[in-house]
């Protein structure tokens, strides 16, 4: 039952800008003590035999040394301002959702630990460095002149970490403008959404049939479900980050129940929310209603983690403040349709999972409420709609998007949605838009639409001729 917290805390250590670098700090302090045992059992009579590498007396290793280490320190606080400084200018202007895709950045976390774990190495061979001629105890209480010693290997290896911080540095001065361009952020939530969707939904559509995901959830319960099912609320407010659907399919199956899903990942809950209503109540007692409970894992925000709807919303955030009358950039917002094209072409041909879950013995033990093709497009044209149609180069080009995703949508169930959401999208820019040619253009992707809908002799002359939607090549 901790598959729920294991998962979720991983993805909150991946979102942390702390675990690399703490780790590589770690590492670093495990290897100064490595490096200085190395010099103290091989000595210093290796390197003499070694013109080229420069032996150092003990005053020249501390000054490499305390170079290096105070260098780095300064370094690190530098970057770290400049990372802070570009997310938060980004952030304001593309929303602070996306705040947490800059926060897991690796490369970002792997600039500031290689300065961190370089400087705490440096810092810590220094310690080690001692001159001749000093008076030490040793083990027996008499009194001796201690000899010279200075970590040579460990020397070394600092300078090394301080070539490689160099060329991180370049790097990252390279890196920060590179991430904040508003292209590469969309199409790296753009990229996540693809990902993610083959993740959850690996299968694909054979022969057109019915959708299972579209079938009603209640159909397949019981007819006495709701009068004998007992109703579970959540105990921690907050955005339910993740559902071991797994966990309540293996409890279910054990204390032979049959579990409705209330909720889903990405849904606020409260103290009063219902998460679920099991059946038969007679069955639930204390430690069952606290298993059940531990299937769940809320946050303080949405994640990525079974949630298709945060990633799609990312995209229609940005794309809305870019429609809005004081940015007005239409192109960043044709941007993000793109990549949410792409998105509703990898889930066009997918089988979704049905709503009903059953066990090894075909016995049903869960009804989800699940996400369908038309819950997306929804998502995405419901919320665009009334920003996109009041500009006519972003009208155009949703109108361009709904038909390419139709052009290679078999289902045609799915194809009937997306000319829905045309049909309202149209309607929406006969009312705000004035410009007449802009009208025409629109009328004739609309029409594109209907007949990729409807026409599949069309729609497969259209694939093999690659002419664009709309008529032009």
């Amino acid at each position: 039952m901790m598959r729920a917290r294991l998962v979720t805390g991983w993805s909150h250590l991946r979102s942390s800008y702390w675990f690399l670098p703490s780790l590589m700090a770690v590492l670093a302090v495990v290897m100064s003590f490595v490096t200085t045992a190395c010099d103290l059992a091989l000595g210093s009579q290796w390197m003499e035999d070694i013109s080229w590498l420069y032996a150092n007396k003990p005053d020249g290793a501390r000054a490499v040394l305390s170079t290096v280490a105070g260098s780095m320190i300064t370094v690190a606080g530098v970057t770290f301002s400049m990372t802070i400084l570009s997310i938060s200018h980004t952030t304001s202007q593309i929303g602070p959702r996306l705040l947490n895709n800059f926060m897991r950045d690796t490369r970002n976390q792997f600039t500031l630990g290689i300065f961190v774990s370089t400087f705490l190495y440096c810092l810590l061979v220094l310690r080690t460095v001692r001159n001749g001629g000093s008076i030490d105890i040793n083990a027996g209480g008499h009194m001796q002149e201690a000899a010279a010693f200075v970590p040579h290997i460990a020397v070394l290896v600092a300078l090394l970490l301080a070539i490689t911080s160099v060329g991180v540095l370049i790097f990252f001065v390279h890196h920060i403008p590179e991430s904040i361009h508003i292209s590469n952020i969309v199409a790296n939530v753009g990229r996540e959404l693809n990902t993610k969707i083959e993740d959850q939904f690996p299968s694909h559509l054979g022969l057109p049939h019915e959708d299972e995901s579209e079938r009603d959830p209640q159909a397949a319960l019981p007819e006495t479900f709701y009068t004998n099912a007992c109703k579970l609320t959540g105990v921690k407010a907050g955005y339910v980050e993740y559902v071991d659907t797994e966990g309540l399919i293996a409890i279910a199956t054990e204390h032979d129940l049959v579990i409705r899903l209330r909720c889903r990942a990405g849904d606020f809950v409260t103290p009063q929310t219902e998460l679920l209503l099991v059946a038969p109540a007679s069955r639930i007692d204390e430690q069952i209603t606290t298993q059940l409970l531990a299937t769940f894992a809320t946050g303080s925000q949405r994640t990525s983690n079974q949630n298709l709807r945060f990633l799609v919303n990312q995209l229609v955030e940005v794309a809305m403040r870019a429609l809005s009358p004081g940015v007005n950039d239409p192109f960043t917002a044709m941007n993000c349709m793109d990549w949410l094209q792409s998105g509703l072409e990898s889930l066009a041909n997918r089988k979704l999972p049905d709503a009903h879950r059953h066990d090894d013995n075909h016995n049903l033990r869960i009804v989800t409420e699940p996400d369908t093709f038309a819950t997306f497009v929804s998502l995405i044209s419901d919320q665009l709609r009334p920003y996109a149609a009041a500009d006519r180069n972003a009208a155009i080009h949703m109108m361009e998007m709904l038909a390419k995703v139709a052009a290679v949508t078999e289902h045609a169930e799915r194809r009937r949605v997306l000319i829905i959401s045309g049909s309202r999208l149209r309607k929406e820019c006969l009312k705000a838009l004035s410009d007449k040619s802009a009208l025409r253009m629109l009328t004739d992707r609309y029409r594109s639409l209907i007949r990729l809908g409807r026409d599949a002799a069309y729609r497969e002359q259209l694939m093999e001729s690659g002419h664009w939607i709309g008529g032009r090549a």
